[in-house]
């Protein structure tokens, strides 16, 4: 059963005040009861690939802060893991996979897919059992063009260089690349929803730096389909957009042309060009520097006036500019859902 909750309301289009708040990677290192279950499953991996263990740390940071939201406890990377590259995550360093340099190979049957996938779908299951109708449940993937940012360059980080190469060298592999990768993104999370997500955040996380017929080509398109294939199975599915880093051009141009109900918006994206022009579109979420939330203070309190001074009276969900560091403070986070809660 699906619930209207506060922030569904808001992807409806319907400005909610307070505005529903959430925290993107909520359930991680920043948490000492995480840290703790981290260390008796023994890898990272074990905790995804554990819907028992999955389920209680997507579940610790509602217990602890009453959060609007809970965002399934998973990663991007398993969706390469599921077309057959295997990822090794190395401490200290991020994840490796086997650099890919052609479309050969890829494990394109559905079946497995689904198998490989389904402990996201099990603990999506378990976690909606342990939620008040109140909460909203969301799940997500990577997008293509950050999925295959992994793959070219076989490491994690920033690394474009060699998917760039690629785009420009074999635009026609390239291209067939990021259609694998967003069918799987897409049956990924046509699967999640059926499995009890609310809505479904797609990250494009390395978005920035990309010449605009490069966004348009890589970015926009793919997830342009990716929503599509959602709609066709679930016409009234709703989507946010994580363009991280975009251009102002390229926020614009996704808000137009991808069909999400919302874009969240990276720390730098001005709020009152946001909501001049974006809001007229799409639901908004973001967009505070994580580095302000570990300062703490007034300078936190001033961060957080500032957002809900610019988008008040606008579709908006209250969120980072991107994820939670590992050294946010506990009573920081407190301090910034009672000043969120308690705007007039």
């Amino acid at each position: 059963m699906k619930y209207e909750t506060k922030l569904i309301r808001v992807l409806n289009k319907e400005p909610v005040w307070p505005p529903p708040l959430w925290l993107m990677r909520q359930a991680g290192r920043y948490l000492p009861e995480y840290r703790e279950l981290r260390a008796k499953a023994g890898s990272f991996w074990a905790l995804c690939n554990s819907p028992e263990l999955a389920t209680e740390v997507t579940l610790q940071p509602i217990r602890r802060f009453g959060f609007d939201a809970a965002i399934i406890f998973s990663d991007i990377l398993t969706i390469p893991v599921a077309l057959g590259c295997p990822v090794t995550l190395v401490e200290g360093e991020g994840p490796r996979l086997t650099p890919v340099t052609n479309v050969a190979g890829f494990n394109l049957d559905r079946a497995h897919w689904k198998q490989a996938l389904a402990p996201a779908y099990e603990t999506l299951k378990r976690v909606r059992q342990g939620l008040g109708p109140e909460t909203t449940l969301i799940g997500f993937a990577g997008a293509p063009w950050t999925l295959a940012t992994y793959l070219a360059a076989g490491r994690g980080g920033d690394e474009q260089k060699s998917a760039k190469l690629w785009g420009y060298r074999e635009p026609k592999s390239f291209s067939a690349l990021l259609d694998i990768l967003g069918d799987c993104v897409a049956f990924h999370l046509i699967n999640q929803l059926e499995a009890g997500a609310d809505t479904v955040q797609i990250f494009e996380s390395w978005a920035s730096g990309l010449p605009a017929h490069a966004f348009a080509r890589w970015v926009v398109g793919p997830t342009k389909k990716i929503v599509a294939q959602i709609r066709t199975v679930h016409p009234k599915a709703k989507i946010i957009g994580f363009p991280r880093a975009s251009t102002l051009a390229g926020y614009e141009l996704y808000a137009k042309e991808t069909g999400v109900d919302a874009i969240s918006l990276d720390t730098s994206a001005p709020l009152t060009w946001a909501k001049d022009v974006l809001s007229k579109q799409v639901a908004l979420q973001g967009n505070l520097d994580p580095i302000a939330l570990i300062a703490g203070g007034k300078a936190l309190d001033e961060s957080v006036d500032e957002i809900l001074a610019a988008l008040r009276g606008t579709p908006f969900i209250f969120n980072l500019g991107h994820g939670i560091l590992q050294e946010t403070p506990l009573a920081h986070v407190a301090q910034l859902i009672g000043r969120v809660r308690g705007a007039g």
